[in-house]
């Protein structure tokens, strides 16, 4: 068990942590959220021992091995499959006291070890895992020091998964991977046999791959029962009765001030003006927790073309005169929300470039409306911007007549306020210098707005901005994206590109998810189903008794919540901030089991529906 005991820690006089505790048992796995710059990376190096704490102590089991992922892995001549080997240390040493030992105990020993390790399937294993994360076999043989920073993190990625430390520690692991590699490792998380403890702003992540959510706010520290969804659901209720809490406290508070301020000199009531000041001086103000302050995209708006705004046909598209995407027969119109998807290497980015402009075609045409002006982000101009200048010296080179004053909205439109406006690209925050990014594609106005990864290092408030500016936005979208949330809320069309084209993808991106799973296995057809029987009478009885059973346990599951929601109002709970923690665990739990409860008397409605029309 990892605890978490009273711990305090500042960072330049700023406090972080102060008396936050959590206890995670061994085997959990954990999403680490809390606003940004609340301290998520400070708690991983405080827990990897890093830093210092200022009081409080942090304990893990004796020997146990916490494993984080590096920067990136080496530029090396060793291959990847190598460098992946390697990482298990422990295994490596073995191997190598074994090549040169003579004493037959302490053989062994070390043969005994390597198999409790599972030695021998290293490689095997260490193949599977870079195969996940997008390298074919072939990539696997060469060496690191081929491959881009952003491959490299993929493999760095790839070791600490393979060394298995009975803690894994994984911060925003998704940034460098797509969407396949990103579904890849939700299904690794899920089987990992120890603890993972993960910062993520991927909603897909923290609902899929974790079973508890730990929330970082006001310096302290909350462990919620259930996925992200389940843990904004029931901390949304909690404020919510806190803030009503509060209202009530406040009109009380104000009532008692009246009297006081009314009769305080008033002879026959000083008396009963002093009680009450007194009662007002021993009240404990109710606080709610602060609401994350709302994130804002302001996509200026395009003027409407006639459709179609793009069209290819026949079109090839590729490098130095060799096609990677052929038979392209594409069309565009103003209102489209199209995702695209397949694997890595197949050509997302190729396609992309060729809609943008940045790639001629190599055989075939394409048309494009006039009048057609596009807005192109990719993570890579992220690093292209100039680390010395401000945002608003970005801006004022696109729009060199524009006011400062004006120029200022612009950047505000994008929540970059008047603080960071000014401070150089350098200082700013991954997020903020994706916010001037996007920015920068979208100042023209785009009639075709091409986001390639566009939520890397955005948190979940900003992605969140982003959905709602892409889904009022008036011009066509085409999006690459490992967040099958924002893919789910914003895409209407979905294009999969592999084995050389591009064709439209019939179904839904949860069947795609369940393909991309399953595997390249060819799906098993479905056996036509056989004309249900009319059921018995007594098949009947016991349908109607099982939704009689549903409806009493959502009833008990409705009491449940009242009174928890009565208790957690009630302020004198929040003196000991343990036990409150506890009956809002509590309050999540019951949550979590009205949902529960909901799916399961749909099921016993439907079935007992069903019944009755057989």
């Amino acid at each position: 068990m990892l605890r978490i005991s009273d711990i305090t820690y500042s960072v330049e006089g700023r406090p972080l942590f102060q008396g936050a505790s959590a206890a995670i048992p061994a085997g959990h796995k954990v999403g680490l959220v809390g606003r940004n710059g609340s301290g998520k990376t400070t708690l991983f190096r405080l827990i990897r021992g890093e830093l210092a704490l200022e009081g409080g102590s942090i304990t893990l089991p004796v020997r146990a091995r916490i494993g984080c992922v590096a920067q990136e892995a080496p530029a090396t001549a060793a291959s990847l499959l190598e460098t992946v080997l390697a990482a298990d240390t422990e295994r490596a040493a073995l191997l190598a006291e074994a090549a040169g030992a003579t004493d037959p105990h302490r053989i062994a020993e070390i043969q005994h070890r390597l198999a409790d390790i599972d030695a021998w399937s290293a490689e095997g294993r260490a193949s599977a895992i870079l195969r996940g994360l997008g390298f074919e076999a072939a990539d696997q043989q060469r060496p690191c020091a081929d491959f881009s920073g952003g491959w490299r993190m993929r493999v760095a990625l790839a070791g600490v998964l393979f060394a298995r430390p009975d803690l894994l520690l994984l911060d925003e692991p998704t940034n460098y991977l797509d969407l396949e590699g990103a579904l890849w490792l939700e299904g690794y998380l899920a089987k990992y046999p120890h603890t993972v403890i993960i910062i993520s702003h991927d909603r897909g992540l923290l609902n899929r791959a974790v079973g508890s959510i730990l929330h970082l706010e006001d310096r302290r520290l909350t462990l919620w029962s259930g996925g992200y969804d389940t843990f904004a659901r029931s901390r949304a209720a909690t404020i919510a009765v806190i803030q009503a809490e509060a209202r009530k406290q406040e009109a009380r508070r104000a009532h008692l001030q009246a009297f006081v301020d009314r009769f305080r000199a008033k002879a026959s009531k000083a008396a009963q003006a002093q009680s009450r000041l007194k009662m007002l001086e021993k009240m404990v103000p109710v606080t709610a927790p602060d609401e994350a302050r709302r994130q804002v995209f302001t996509f200026p708006e395009p003027e409407q073309l006639p459709p179609p705004i793009i069209t290819v046909e026949g079109g090839a598209v590729g490098y130095g005169g060799r096609a990677v995407l052929r038979r392209l027969d594409l069309r565009i119109d103003q209102d489209d929300r199209i995702a695209l998807l397949g694997r890595n290497g197949e050509g997302k980015s190729t396609l992309s470039k060729l809609l943008a402009g940045r790639l001629p075609l190599i055989e075939g045409r394409m048309l494009r409306s006039p009048k057609l002006r596009i807005g192109y982000f990719a993570q890579h101009q992220i690093e292209e911007l100039q680390p010395d200048d401000t945002p608003l010296q970005h801006i004022r080179r696109l729009r060199p007549d524009e006011p400062d004053p004006r120029l200022r909205a612009r950047l505000a439109g994008f929540g970059l306020m008047a603080d960071q406006a000014d401070t150089p690209v350098a200082r700013l925050s991954g997020g903020q210098k994706a916010r001037l990014s996007l920015l920068l594609a979208t100042v023209d106005a785009p009639h075709l707005l091409i986001l390639d990864e566009p939520t890397n290092h955005l948190d979940i408030e900003s992605r969140e901005a982003l959905v709602e500016a892409l889904t009022g936005y008036s011009g066509a979208v085409i999006l690459v994206s490992h967040d099958m949330h924002l893919l789910s809320l914003v895409a209407d069309r979905l294009w999969l590109v592999g084995k050389g084209t591009v064709r439209p993808y019939e179904k839904d991106l949860e069947a795609y998810r369940a393909e991309l799973l399953a595997g390249d296995e060819p799906p098993r057809a479905t056996p036509p189903r056989p004309k249900a029987a009319r059921p018995s009478r007594e098949a009947l009885l016991a349908l109607r008794a099982d939704l009689r059973k549903s409806e009493e346990r959502l009833n008990r599951l409705n009491a449940m919540r009242d009174e928890l929601a009565l208790r957690l109002a009630n302020p004198a709970l929040y003196d000991n901030p343990a036990e409150a923690a506890v009956w809002q665990r509590k309050y999540a739990e019951v949550m979590e089991g009205l949902d529960r409860a909901e799916a399961l008397w749909l099921a016993a409605a439907e079935r007992l529906e069903a019944a009755g029309e057989a």
